[in-house]
């Protein structure tokens, strides 16, 4: 199993919900508001920041098969793209076990 996280421009969520929810065997995901900011400011900038500067993001986070991560990967990316600075990352990483807890279902049959 892995897990996909990606931050992107808020306002592409609606794009990429429906570019997500087209592709097959999708599991679903979970969505939270961020605020920060990258590299591309300055050493300076990053010093004196005050914490109303930094920039609104989108958190989506996806368990899903191995098998499915490319696909799901893929698809997000090209629907968060606009070709602006700030248009966020993706990362994946493994996950070590899940576990459904109205159920007791663990792992692959938990998602």
């Amino acid at each position: 199993m892995k897990i996909i996280t990606a931050m992107i421009q808020p306002f592409m969520l609606n794009k990429v919900t429906s570019a997500l929810k087209a592709t097959e065997d999708f599991p679903g995901m979970t969505v939270t508001d961020a605020r920060g900011f990258g590299r591309r400011r300055s050493l300076h900038e990053q010093r004196s920041l005050n914490i109303d500067e930094f920039k609104d993001k989108t958190r989506i986070e996806i368990v899903t098969s191995d098998e499915n991560a490319q696909l799901l990967v893929e698809t997000l990316v090209r629907a968060a793209h606009t070709g602006n600075s700030g248009d966020g990352k993706v990362f994946v990483s493994m996950v070590e076990s899940a576990i459904r807890i109205q159920t007791g279902e663990k792992d692959e049959a938990a998602l």
